[in-house]
């Protein structure tokens, strides 16, 4: 069973309360895992939820709670991270750059899902760690030609979620923050062009912005403001609406948007530009047009599309499952890749001294797991107790050992360790003699195959 530390943002918990794509996608991806067979440790705010085990510093999001400083609680929340890196075979990061910048304190390797096209700002840091990291690119129009990716992957929603509708709707829908450059004020005059009722659907980041493009226009009528809506009341808020307009480039919900309106049901009129041709079906599941009077004209055009086609375009190239199994993939293509002498099935090793006539070895073993029953001719051992508990068989007698015990194994005898708690067991081995190799080594038990 790998081990997985999954880093997740603290901006808000996990999954978001407002529907926010990235920590609802790190939980989507989490809880997934879980069900395939993984260990996953998701890395997170205190209050937020998963099937696996939750590792936090970090009470609440940083938007949840305004006396928490961003930066302060960042830090601390990825160096608790790397701080338990050897515990994982692998590193999951969706917090964008900064851990990156702490990935010289461990050999765990570490994958990054870069989370949009990667501004000119911060491309120095991820070109730093180019060599030394993976990435994956949630869209081929997210690639950074100056950066390598393991794969693309892209965003997924839970389709047990969204609610099919059948019939078209009768009103457009923009959903998004309100802030500048989301192009709203086009979707108002679209809607007055073509006489059909607008619902503008997202939280205020900009109450100026709002006041002086948008507010003047509402009527509660025609053109109409809704705050974030619940899971349930988004699923109406998609599916009875005849079209999403998407009018801006940059996609601040991953695309999240437009495949969920289209897992509804609701074609998507968008810019031909970034993400939107990898997520639209033009002329299937939506319109790729090239401007304000383009997406005019496409809307006369909606109920044309079949809605059904729509829904199953998402089934296709958006479940959940082809994502973690895209993922899984990955993950198993890095760890082959950066196989690790120091880490096994049953736990992990360092070295802390190798001279020619003693090695000093950490062992930490997982709970329910054992080392192989075995024996050495050209070394004794010496193990010494420092976290959790030990169940030692020495020459076929069990014997308990706690923390601050010790045992001597002699040259020749037979012995293995097995951790029966719940929490990971620590032990030192001190091992003497005039040969220290793997090869010095006969199992007459394993649970690996390797006796």
């Amino acid at each position: 069973m790998n081990k997985i530390a999954m880093l997740s943002s603290i901006a808000r918990r996990t999954p978001s309360r407002s529907q926010s794509p990235r920590e609802n996608l790190v939980f989507l991806l989490t809880e997934a895992l879980v069900r395939h067979g993984f260990d996953v440790t998701l890395f997170a705010t205190g209050n937020s939820t998963t099937r696996g085990k939750l590792a936090s510093v970090c009470p609440k999001g940083y938007e949840e709670d305004n006396t928490i400083e961003p930066a302060v609680w960042e830090c601390l929340h990825v160096s608790e991270v790397f701080e338990q890196s050897n515990s994982f075979d692998l590193i999951h990061n969706h917090l964008d750059y900064l851990p990156l910048t702490y990935t010289g304190m461990t050999t765990t390797p570490m994958v990054t899902t870069t989370p949009g096209v990667i501004s000119s700002q911060i491309l120095p840091v991820y070109q730093k760690y180019n060599d030394k990291t993976f990435y994956v690119a949630a869209s081929e129009a997210d690639k950074n030609p100056e950066l390598d990716y393991i794969a693309t992957i892209y965003p997924a929603i839970d389709l047990t979620q969204p609610a099919f509708q059948p019939e078209h709707g009768n009103y457009l829908l923009f959903f998004g923050n309100i802030r500048p450059g989301q192009k709203i004020g086009k979707c108002i005059e679209i809607a007055q062009q073509t006489g059909l009722k607008l619902v503008i659907a997202g939280a205020i980041y900009d109450r100026a912005y709002f006041n002086q493009q948008i507010k003047p226009f509402l009527d509660n009528n025609y053109i109409i403001h809704q705050e974030s809506p619940e899971p349930a009341e988004r699923n109406k808020l998609f599916g009875n609406a005849c079209a999403l307009l998407h009018p801006v480039k940059t996609d601040e919900t991953l695309g999240l948007s437009a495949i969920e309106a289209m897992a509804c049901g609701t074609p998507v009129i968008a810019l031909n530009q970034g993400r939107m041709p990898e997520i639209i079906a033009d002329g299937i599941t939506g319109f790729l047009v090239n401007n304000r009077d383009e997406m005019s004209q496409a809307v006369l055009k909606i109920k044309q599309l079949d809605r059904q086609q729509c829904r199953q375009w998402v089934e296709t190239h958006f479940g959940a499952d082809r994502m973690v199994e895209n993922y899984i993939k990955v993950y198993e293509s890095i760890i082959r890749q950066t196989m690790r002498e120091d880490h096994r099935p049953w736990g992990f090793y360092e070295i802390l001294l190798d001279d020619p006539e003693h090695k000093v070895k950490r062992i930490t073993v997982y709970p329910g797991q054992r080392l192989s029953y075995q024996r050495h001719f050209r070394r004794s051992e010496h193990w010494y107790i420092i976290g959790g508990t030990a169940l030692i068989t020495r020459n076929g007698k069990d014997i308990e050992l706690t923390f601050g015990k010790s045992i001597d194994l002699p040259v020749g005898t037979w012995h293995r360790v097995r951790n029966p708690g719940s929490e990971n067991m620590v032990f030192i081995e001190v091992q003497t003699g005039d040969y220290f190799g793997e090869d010095d080594i006969e199992r007459s038990e394993d649970d690996y195959g390797r006796s």
